[in-house]
């Protein structure tokens, strides 16, 4: 261990940090992204996995100057690095299922189905809240973008919807279900750091996301008005179907896998085998209903479908999928996990939540902390995890001495750190939304307003003391007795 790093130190890789980051986002965009192109070679923004290595090579010669050895700080990336390999094994799998899912016909049957029942006027609205009940039934943000969220940015793009506002508005979808689903990780974590228990934790956060939600469709539906009033090219839309059915065999059967996924989920089977089972049914179907041979499943599954349909717009939509697809997206959460690693074994993660801490006088402004110190986290850290973690153990006492009932903690660290992780293009969850959405998460991010609004309607409670729920002076005086065991548990453990 080495000693602490001082603070003007811990801004320069901030600063550096901040500063390469936001050169490869600008500057690499302009180079690289000419509009069109939405594969995840650059992802609509830079080549940002340099510099974040860049950054955590600053990072780490400056904790090594100040004492910590490299087997320490390597330890502390491998343990960073560890924590996002569920996250990779997910996108690796989701990968496959894409391209078993778009060779079997399920994601075009799903694009063919969906442009006969939705319009331009209610497509946005339809598909946040498709995707907040798919979400809330499964628990994941990123099983609902990598499956349902496909097909509805391909209906969007046969409607003549801005792909962006799709995004945005699956994006906001997903991360409700992410956020208010008692399956998602998220979810049980957070007020596992707080001390608040699971229910309690989700009963309180209908306070924060109901009326984001309800802001956010009223938006969602008043841009549909806006594209309700254009008329639709329907014999665009002919065409596009035409060309769905003459390169697959479309069938209501092929809606069954994505049915299927949503149940095994929802019967709480883990994330990885109901995704497996999801893209062994999507070769099944393919094989029936497509004709794919036994030797080309392998390849598929690697690399993905190729469409060849003649429609330069289908074929663009559908060549995609496959583990090789997945590889640019895992191979930057390790980079970004990389610097997250260095700066959190080092101390300087804690040091950034201690000087924000200072700044806290009243509830409003531990609340406007908080929010901010996960925004910051999923900045600089590049992982949602770690954006709950860190604040809830470095806040969790400061809520208590204000005499705030810890779930008020544990909503925070949702509406925040939750919420604004796929807001963050480095971060694991905007790769990853980015990646399987084929829109830049720069250009969704304006759409996103479920996620936009969240931490904003937070912190307006904290100031307004609406819902902030306060201990009576008996159950502080548990609190403090609790604290005081723990502390005297440590103690003893230290000594032994």
């Amino acid at each position: 261990m080495g000693r602490k790093i001082p603070m003007w130190q811990v801004a320069i890789v901030m600063i550096v940090t901040i500063g390469l980051l936001c050169y490869a986002l600008n500057i690499f965009h302009m180079l690289f992204y000419n509009g069109q192109d939405t594969s995840p070679l650059y992802c609509g923004y830079g080549e940002l996995h340099v510099p974040l290595i860049f950054a955590a090579t600053l990072a780490a010669i400056i904790a090594i100057i100040n004492g910590y050895k490299w087997k320490f700080l390597e330890n502390g990336i491998i343990a960073s690095i560890s924590r996002s390999m569920q996250a990779c094994l997910i996108l690796l799998v989701v990968g496959m299922l894409i391209g078993s899912w778009i060779a079997s016909g399920v994601v075009p049957a799903m694009i063919y189905y969906g442009l006969m029942i939705l319009s331009p006027g209610v497509f946005l609205v339809a598909s946040c809240l498709i995707c907040c009940i798919v979400s809330l039934a499964s628990g994941s943000s990123w099983t609902t973008a990598g499956t349902i969220g496909i097909a509805l940015v391909g209906v969007g793009f046969g409607l003549g919807i801005n792909p962006a506002m799709t995004a945005g508005a699956i994006v906001s979808g997903a991360y409700f279900g992410d956020k208010m689903s008692p399956l998602s990780d998220t979810t049980n974590m957070a007020p596992a750091v707080a001390g608040s228990t699971l229910f309690e934790h989700i009963r309180h956060m209908i306070w924060t996301v109901t009326p984001s939600l309800i802001i956010a469709l009223v938006i969602y539906a008043i841009l549909g008005l806006g594209n309700a009033s254009r008329d639709v090219d329907m014999s665009a839309v002919k065409e596009l179907q035409d060309a769905l059915i003459g390169s697959f065999n479309i069938n209501p059967a092929l809606l069954i896998p994505p049915l299927l996924v949503i149940v095994m989920v929802a019967l709480k089977t883990p994330a990885l085998p109901g995704l497996i089972g999801g893209t062994v049914l999507g070769v099944i179907m393919g094989m029936i209903f497509q004709g794919i041979a036994v030797g080309d499943i392998f390849g598929l599954l690697h690399y993905g479908y190729e469409s060849v349909t003649g429609n330069a717009d289908i074929d663009n939509l559908l060549t995609r999928g496959g583990m090789d697809s997945m590889l640019w997206t895992v191979n930057l959460i390790i980079c970004a996990m990389t610097i997250g690693g260095v700066m959190d074994s080092s101390g300087m993660l804690a040091q950034l939540a201690e000087a924000m801490l200072k700044l806290a006088r009243n509830v409003g402004s531990l609340v406007t902390v908080t929010i901010v110190s996960c925004l910051f986290m999923n900045v600089i850290a590049s992982d949602q995890y770690l954006a709950i973690i860190l604040p809830g153990r470095m806040y969790r006492e400061a809520f208590e001495d204000m005499r705030l009932k810890n779930k008020n903690l544990s909503r925070c660290l949702e509406d925040s750190g939750t919420m604004t992780s796929p807001l963050v293009p480095w971060n694991t969850c905007g790769a990853t939304m980015s990646t399987f959405l084929g829109v830049p998460t720069v250009q969704y991010i304006p759409y996103a307003f479920l996620n936009l609004l969240n931490p904003i309607v937070s912190i307006f409670y904290g100031f307004t003391g609406i819902s902030m729920e306060k201990m009576t002076e008996a159950e502080y005086k548990v609190v403090l007795a609790n604290r005081k065991a723990d502390k005297a548990a440590a103690l003893k453990a230290l000594e032994a």
